[in-house]
């Protein structure tokens, strides 16, 4: 394994472990001060009142923002993400799997596959895009006359 990929196995586990402990500023530490963040939602969708996480994001800050948001809006206690593989080649990492929430505006629990495309330079996160069964989440948020 070349020494790039085995910084970015090492940087990939280290954001994994902080993601699920849930600490929103010692998550961004990872990322570089300016990055690529994508979601692969339609754009006019992005930053719904129900759903605001759902935006491009751009900064470290924000990347805390981001958390901090996903947070806010799911039941604590009630979420699990199970990681099936993590793929390295050099920079990128793929991290594959599923993650289990629950609402906290309409209490439906919902499962979303996802895809997770990371980029590691200089020990740091520059890419984060996220591709994931959107559908599942939108349909949890929806309320009732939105469905």
């Amino acid at each position: 394994m070349t020494s790039a990929a085995t910084t970015t196995r090492t940087v990939v586990a280290d954001l994994l472990t902080r993601i699920g402990e849930g600490d929103p500023e010692r998550i961004a530490d990872l990322y570089a001060e300016e990055f690529d963040w994508r979601l692969n939602w339609p754009e006019d969708e992005h930053g719904r009142a129900a759903t605001p996480w759902i935006r491009h994001r751009a900064g470290r800050a924000d990347a805390a923002a981001h958390f901090r948001d996903l947070a806010a809006h799911h039941v604590p206690g009630e979420a699990a993400t199970e990681i099936e593989r993590v793929l390295v080649d050099g920079e990128d990492a793929v991290v594959l799997g599923e993650i289990r929430q629950t609402a906290r505006a309409t209490g439906r629990p919902y499962r979303a596959r996802f895809a997770l495309h990371l980029t590691v330079r200089d020990g740091l996160v520059v890419r984060h895009h996220v591709y994931e069964d959107s559908l599942a989440v939108a349909q949890a948020f929806a309320l009732d006359g939105d469905r």
